[in-house]
C-alpha cells in the first residue's frame, strides 16, 4: 500500500468488512476479499489526517448504525492512542458539534492514550448507551 484509498472506497471497504464481521455464521472466518480492516488499520498508523476523515465519513454513513462499537473501538480508539495530541482539539471541538461523534467517543477506551488526552476524551464524550449509561440519564 503505498497511498490510501480515496475517503469514500475506505468507508465502503471497512463497512463492508464490518457487515461481515457482524454475520454471526461469518465472524472470524478469513475473506480475503475484505481489505476494509487492515486498510483503515494502516490509515490510522500511517495517515492520520486521511484516518480522521475516514472516521467522520464512516460515522456520517447510514449504514454504520449496527457497527457503532466496532468504530468507536477500531478505527476511533487506535487513532486517538496513536495521534491523540496532533488531533485533541479537532475531536474536543467535533465532539462538542456533532452529538453523534460525541456519542460515537464514549465508546472507547484508553488503550495506549496519555492519561492527559484520556481525560481530554472522558470530558468530551457522551457515554449514554454505552456499558449500561442510561440514554436519557
Amino acid at each position: 500500500m503505498d497511498s490510501p484509498l480515496p475517503i469514500a472506497q475506505l468507508v465502503d471497504e471497512w463497512l463492508q468488512w464490518a457487515t461481515w464481521q457482524a454475520d454471526p455464521e461469518k465472524r472470524g472466518k478469513p475473506n480475503s476479499d475484505l481489505i476494509g480492516f487492515s486498510e483503515f488499520e494502516w490509515v490510522v498508523r500511517e495517515h492520520p489526517e486521511h484516518a480522521w476523515q475516514g472516521i467522520l465519513a464512516t460515522l456520517a454513513d447510514a449504514r454504520v448504525k449496527p457497527h457503532l462499537g466496532v468504530l468507536a473501538a477500531g478505527p476511533l480508539e487506535d487513532f486517538l492512542s496513536y495521534h491523540g495530541p496532533a488531533f485533541i482539539e479537532r475531536v474536543e471541538r467535533e465532539a462538542a458539534l456533532n452529538p453523534q461523534f460525541a456519542s460515537l467517543l464514549g465508546g472507547v477506551w484508553q488503550f495506549e492514550m496519555t492519561d492527559e488526552i484520556w481525560a481530554r476524551v472522558q470530558a468530551a464524550w457522551d457515554r449514554r448507551g454505552w456499558d449500561n449509561v442510561p440514554i436519557d440519564g
